[in-house]
């Protein structure tokens, strides 16, 4: 049996599809990552506000490991980024009391109110994003990208 131009580009059609996905999903985080930080406030980096959102949801104290483990970065990424938040004044770092070998770290008032403003600062740009798309729009997308991203925790080494 002899393939047809026909079969063959069904056959690659997945793979195309997974390209495109992929491409778009890439462009699109380099893209939101620029319009984000363009609009942080002064010397707050993406990976600050992150860390920041994180502890005010969570509203309790995390270990560095786990916060490195939350964000997928080495405990040498967290460390850096910590020692910058706690030198801002947007953290605590404390030691563990019951094992002197770990810390425990947890949002300043100074880091919520740095994190309320960097939200203020770009909510309006994603909003504007989300208005434009077409919040249906949206709402069909996220179902799929949660998918994507559930996949590719569970792939992680």
């Amino acid at each position: 049996m002899t393939l047809t131009a026909t079969d063959n580009d069904r056959s690659q059609a997945p793979d195309r599809l997974a390209a495109s996905l992929f491409a778009e999903v890439l462009i699109a985080e380099q893209l939101s990552r620029n319009l984000i930080g363009k609009a942080l406030p002064r010397g707050m980096q993406i990976s600050h506000f992150s860390v920041l959102n994180l502890l005010a949801h969570v509203n309790e104290e995390r270990t560095p490991a786990q916060l490195a483990q939350a964000f997928h970065v080495t405990r040498g990424a967290m460390t850096n980024t910590l020692s910058r938040l706690e030198w801002a004044g947007h953290v605590h770092i404390r030691p563990d009391w019951d094992d002197a070998r770990r810390k425990f770290v947890s949002i300043s008032p100074a880091g919520r109110s740095a994190r309320d403003a960097a939200i203020a600062a770009f909510m309006p740009l994603i909003a504007q994003v989300v208005r434009d798309i077409g919040p249906d729009r949206v709402r069909t997308a996220l179902p799929v990208l949660r998918e994507l991203r559930h996949r590719l925790e569970g792939n992680e080494a």
